[in-house]
């Protein structure tokens, strides 16, 4: 019961999260969307083994949470979970490359524990930019910019939906599970006998609450398709303009070892 409650007030608080600087940077949200796909490929493209090249994706990262006044240890601190995931199975690149490629310090240096570590920073870089992406525009930004890129809008509204509605999924087993420990008090966990009814319960009463907010949506004036903000077209040259330095400054990253070249500078 309190791990719902828990996780009830978790997807409440993430939502309110998503979308805050949308209003106020006045960029179009399928100007960050295009940014961050371009990230997301740039940084997957890197070899296993270029680490250098790898790091400088991170100032992609730095000058977003900075510039956009993003809550970075929150949003750390929401996604640990998936980073500690990302960490072990990085970490299974370990036992697979064993070559050693060079010393240092006296210690050798393994293909597997460089390529481990390029893994984990590929996951921990393109995780913390798609959360970036949702505080910066929100569910319903990124549903826009899908749909102007010509995804129908079946498929998303079916995603908005998924969301939207995962709390009030979470609300119907709260109440259900509320209503199984009163007939059952004292008893920890459903018995297995339970199980199948309780799924089956769960099934028909979605189905139920599905075709309730399907009719309010309908009495809205709901046809399958998103109201797009003038506001937000009104911007398009600065999203424009945003778009491009950052595609250009990406490929700079890409082409360019920055890193490396900044150490040659310091070491002489």
């Amino acid at each position: 019961m309190d791990r719902l409650q828990k996780a009830i007030a978790a997807l409440h608080e993430a939502d309110a999260d998503m979308g805050k600087r949308r209003g106020k940077s006045h960029i179009h949200p399928l100007a960050r969307l295009v940014v961050c796909m371009a990230f997301l490929a740039v940084t997957v493209s890197f070899s296993a083994y270029d680490l250098s090249g790898l790091f400088a994706m991170s100032l992609y990262l730095m000058i977003t949470g900075i510039w956009e006044e993003i809550p970075v240890r929150k949003m750390l601190s929401g996604l640990r979970y998936l980073y500690g995931g990302i960490v072990v199975l990085g970490a299974f690149n370990l036992f697979y490359d064993r070559d050693v490629i060079f010393n240092l310090g006296g210690f050798p240096v393994t293909g597997g524990e460089i390529s481990a570590i390029s893994l984990i920073c590929k996951g921990i870089f393109t995780l913390s930019a798609v959360s970036m992406l949702l505080y910066l525009i929100g569910l319903n930004g990124l549903c826009r910019a899908l749909r102007t890129l010509g995804i129908p809008g079946g498929a998303v509204t079916v995603l908005l939906l998924t969301w939207r509605y995962l709390i009030v999924l979470l609300k119907e087993v709260s109440r259900m599970w509320q209503a199984y420990t009163l007939r059952a008090p004292g008893q920890r966990g459903i018995r297995m006998e339970a199980w199948g009814s309780f799924a089956g319960l769960l099934l028909l009463r979605s189905m139920d609450r599905a075709a309730e907010v399907y009719h309010s949506m309908l009495l809205r004036g709901y046809d399958g398709e998103f109201a797009f903000d003038t506001q937000e077209q009104a911007y398009r040259g600065r999203s424009v303009f945003y778009t491009a330095c950052w595609l250009g400054g990406l490929v700079f990253l890409r082409v360019v070892p920055v890193f490396r070249l900044a150490g040659g500078l310091f070491l002489g």
